[in-house]
């Protein structure tokens, strides 16, 4: 049984103080919750406070992207060790807008998650479709590429540690969501070619469903077989919200 992570990424969003009163409420609400794993992923400069903010709670914290390189002339660059050193457990890597804004590539996805995988961190792998390719019928030769080319040449072991999060490039920020039952068929194929790849270590492997996630679509979205939580943005910003996401089957 795959046990559901609700993941918050805040991209852009909260100064330091915000992001601290936000975890501050945020472990109050959500302090019975037990079968559920709860991550935020906040900016940079958030990192530390929040990670001893979270101390003692059913909170873990994550950084929303990192360097592959342990360190060098890299400015603006932050590394998978720094990441740890700030109390982080996790790292999303190759998020759609870093694929298109900042030039993320399945080659350099690849080199992260190794990155994040040596330093101890557990990667959460983005692959997504735009519209464009979902209206041309070439959603799943695009997912199939990224998860081959962005998750390749691991270990079983670390095969075992991934988590993978399908967000519909034309779901985010815009308020489309993908139909539960589009998802579940995305996320079936996601574990299929995981299976190809590192066989039955894709059994126990969760997928979580990152495409406009609210508290109205939480609870359909779960329902389906293979989506096994949510990567959300918006959603995620005010503890109200997003406590009904991490308490979807209540």
């Amino acid at each position: 049984m795959r046990r559901p992570l609700m993941a918050g990424n805040w991209k852009m969003h909260k100064t330091i103080a915000e992001a601290v009163a936000m975890v501050n409420e945020l472990k109050g609400k959500i302090a019975d919750v037990k079968d559920v794993d709860v991550l935020i992923c906040p900016t940079f400069t958030s990192l530390y406070s929040l990670s001893n903010e979270a101390k003692g709670s059913n909170i873990k914290i994550g950084a929303q992207n990192l360097f592959w390189e342990p360190k060098g002339a890299f400015t603006g660059e932050i590394s998978a060790n720094m990441i740890v050193d700030a109390g982080c457990s996790y790292v999303i890597i190759g998020h759609s807008e870093r694929r298109q804004y900042f030039g993320e590539t399945d080659e350099t996805v690849n080199k992260k998650t190794k990155a994040a995988l040596n330093a101890g961190l557990i990667p959460i792998v983005c692959v997504g479709e735009t519209l464009n390719e979902r209206e041309m019928n070439v959603t799943f030769k695009v997912i199939e590429k990224q998860v081959r080319d962005g998750i390749k040449g691991l270990t079983s072991d670390e095969a075992s540690k991934i988590v993978i999060a399908y967000e519909p490039v034309w779901a985010i920020g815009t308020g489309k969501t993908a139909s539960p039952e589009q998802a579940q068929e995305v996320h079936e194929f996601i574990r299929k070619v995981y299976s190809e790849m590192y066989g039955s270590i894709s059994e126990g492997t969760r997928i979580l469903y990152g495409g406009s996630v609210k508290p109205d679509n939480v609870a359909e979205l779960m329902k389906k077989t293979d989506i096994d939580g949510g990567l959300v943005g918006g959603a995620s910003l005010e503890a109200s919200s997003f406590e009904k996401l991490v308490k979807f089957s209540k």
